[in-house]
Parts: structure tokens; C-alpha cells; sequence
């Protein structure tokens, strides 16, 4: 049966690579469903591509226990209130968007309620948490994962899924043009550039700000000729970073503050100090060396470092299965160790080279046209429906 053209579709994304994964996912439906109506939670990106949003995705862009407990009062009552809404009023399909701590407990409500459920982005049920399977099962219609290890682990527990590859593989060139990166920013062709990527969520920068800037500060010490490229995604994160340089009485490092532009100016760097997140593998598919640093509460890691499972947490080494980038955590997590590490980088040329291999080689395996395959998933449970 062909899926009718008049369809509701609700989703909800919590964070900026869920609006990208959103956004790309409602375009490929759209050329299916002309007519369809897009509403839910999203960023820009989504409401761009024609989704009617009812809350912004800053609502629910925390991370770790204590800072979720700050917002839980909002949270949760965003959930109740569109859980009240979708149930009244049903959407032909939900599709939540990862955030599973949101999203898994309201696909649970809709599911039940006979609205079939898609997730997308696979919990990282093999890092930690394995006991979400059980949750995962019961709210889930269909598991849309981005890796080629996830299938397997779902097919096991009898969840439909679908690997899908993950978008920004099909996005990021194959071979980056460094001097056109630095062309467009208008940076010198010959130098260092390092760019710095703190986080996209304003907890995140809060968090990493501080270290960035004094790792920059040391690094500068080894490498004189150092310069500096910090992407932000909004107005509000840029202040932050601003008010850190400020604080720390760091205007004078050589340092530009952009607008966007992360690729750009991955593209253009000759390595990164990345936040864990998206934005490690934006760095591996763009084929550029990097250190993967991350804080948070004492309390948040304490639990976290409990529960997981494996020895690593940057996406680049998950895929790799080893380490191939250095990853500085917590306590690990100094000026001196992380600017040290950066210039180790800098230091060998042959090291580089193998990541080029070790990256490329994970693009082709992630490119799968994902918006297409995840769109086609979705047409499929639309037509299980009727």
C-alpha cells in the first residue's frame, strides 16, 4: 500500500547533531510525502527543512545526571505536555531523534497508545547502560542505527532495525581541501593551525571552556607559530568562550572566534582539541589528528564510569576498536597534558599519515546515503500502518 500523502509526522531532536540528522531525514521524506506535516522539538536546521516547532532543542540540550536534575522540572513537563498532545491528537508516526533519556520514555507512552515509534540514532547500549534494551524493546518500533556493529546487537534481542550508515559520512568530502579551507577564513597557508572545539551545548562550554583556553595559552609555549580557530553554534556559547578569554586575561592569544564554520575550519587545522561528542567523528571523517578531552561533575563521571563498558569514549576509537587519537578525561583532563598531546601530533608527521588511512577508510564504511535509507525505514513503518 502506498503511504498517503496527508501524514502527521512528530519528532523530537534534543541537540545540534539531532537537528542535522532531523533536518536531513524530513528533506528525503518530503520528496515521498509532499504533503506531509512535520512537528515536534527541534533546532534551526529542522524548522529550515519545514517542521513547526513547539519547543526549541535547548530545552532539552543537557548533559550528565546533576545537570539534568537542575532542568528535570522543565523536562519532564515538556515530555508530559507533548505525551498529552500526541496522544489527543496522533501523529501518523513519532521519530525520536537520540536523546533517549527523553525520547525512549515518551516512545514508550505513544507506542502503547498505538502510534508506532522510530528512534533514531542507536543508545549506546555497547558502551554502557546494556540494561536500556529491556526499555528499548517495549517504546520502539524500529532502531535506525548510524554503525554496522549495532544491527546485530538488535537482531539478537528480536528489535526491528536498520543500519542506515551515519550522514555526515555521505556529507564530508572524501579528500578535504586544506588551502581552500584556508582560503575561505582567510587564514595564511603556511603555519599551525589548531582548532578547538569546546562543545555545542552551553553546560559543555561552561564545562570546557577554562581548559581550552589555558591549553591553548601552553601550547602556544611549545608552538610559537601556533594559531587558533574556535567554531561556536550560537550567540550564547560564543559569549561564553568570549567571557572565558576575558576572565583568564587571554585577548592576546592568537585566536579567532567563528560563526559556525566547525568544518571549515577542521578542514583547515592541522589538529584538534575536540570535546567528545559529534564532533570527534566531524574531526576523523575529515581526516584530521585530534585529542578528545572531556569533564563533567564529579558525580555525573562517577556513575558514567561505573557503567560502562568499554576502555574509550571518542567515536573515532569506538569504530577503530583500539586507540588511534589520544583521549584525556576527567582528572586527565590538564592544560599540560592536552597541549602536550597536541604537539606530539604536530610533532609526527608519520602518525598522520596512518590516520588519514584509519579515517578514510571509516568514511567509506559510514557512507551509506543515510538520509535515503533512513527515510525509506520510516515509509515502510508508515505502510505497516495503513
Amino acid at each position: 500500500m502506498a503511504p498517503q500523502q496527508n501524514r502527521k509526522i512528530a519528532l523530537v531532536a534534543g541537540e545540534s547533531s539531532g537537528d542535522l540528522l532531523g533536518a536531513h531525514l524530513i528533506q528525503a521524506l518530503k520528496k515521498h510525502l509532499p504533503d506531509a506535516e512535520f512537528v515536534g522539538v527541534g533546532g534551526p536546521k529542522m524548522e529550515s527543512a519545514g517542521m513547526h516547532v513547539l519547543y526549541p532543542m535547548e530545552k532539552l540540550a543537557v548533559r550528565g545526571y546533576v545537570e539534568v536534575l537542575r532542568h528535570y522540572r522543565e523536562i519532564v513537563g515538556i515530555r508530559k505536555k507533548l505525551k498529552r498532545l500526541w496522544l489527543a491528537e496522533k501523529p501518523d508516526i513519532f521519530i525520536g531523534i537520540d536523546a533517549p533519556d527523553f525520547n525512549l520514555s515518551l516512545e514508550h507512552s505513544l507506542k502503547r497508545g498505538g502510534v508506532p515509534t522510530v528512534h533514531y540514532v542507536s543508545p549506546s547500549i555497547w558502551a554502557w547502560r546494556r540494561e536500556r534494551m529491556r526499555q528499548i524493546a517495549q517504546s520502539v518500533t524500529h532502531m535506525l542505527a548510524l554503525f554496522p556493529f549495532e544491527k546485530p546487537l538488535y537482531d539478537e534481542a528480536g528489535v526491528p532495525a536498520s543500519y542506515v550508515g551515519h550522514p555526515l559520512a555521505d556529507m564530508l568530502p572524501l579528500e578535504p581541501d586544506r588551502g581552500g579551507a584556508r582560503d575561505l577564513l582567510k587564514l595564511r597557508r603556511e603555519g599551525t593551525i589548531i582548532a578547538l572545539l569546546p562543545g555545542s551545548r552551553q553546560s559543555e562550554v561552561q564545562a570546557m571552556a577554562d581548559l581550552f583556553v589555558r591549553t591553548a595559552r601552553r601550547l602556544l609555549e611549545l608552538q610559537p607559530d601556533a594559531t587558533f580557530l574556535v567554531p561556536m553554534v550560537s550567540r550564547e556559547t560564543r559569549h561564553l568562550f568570549e567571557e572565558t578569554l576575558y576572565r583568564l586575561k587571554a585577548q592576546d592569544l592568537p585566536l579567532t572566534i567563528l560563526f559556525g564554520h566547525a568544518h571549515d575550519a577542521l578542514i583547515a587545522c592541522d589538529a584538534a582539541l575536540v570535546a567528545s561528542g559529534t564532533a570527534t567523528l566531524e574531526a576523523a571523517l575529515l581526516k584530521r589528528p585530534m585529542v578528545i578531552s572531556y569533564k563533567m561533575p564529579d558525580l555525573s563521571w562517577r556513575i558514567i564510569k561505573h557503567k560502562k563498558y568499554l576502555p574509550y569514549v571518542g567515536l573515532p576509537n569506538i569504530l577503530a576498536g583500539r586507540f588511534v587519537v589520544p583521549e584525556l578525561i576527567q582528572e586527565d583532563a590538564t592544560a599540560d597534558n592536552l597541549a602536550q598531546a597536541l604537539f606530539n601530533l604536530l610533532q609526527d608527521k608519520s602518525v598522520a599519515a596512518g590516520l588519514q588511512q584509519v579515517f578514510g577508510q571509516m568514511q567509506q564504511d559510514l557512507r551509506q546515503n543515510t538520509a535515503e535509507k533512513a527515510a525509506s525505514a520510516v515509509l515502510r513503518c508508515l505502510e505497516a500502518r495503513g
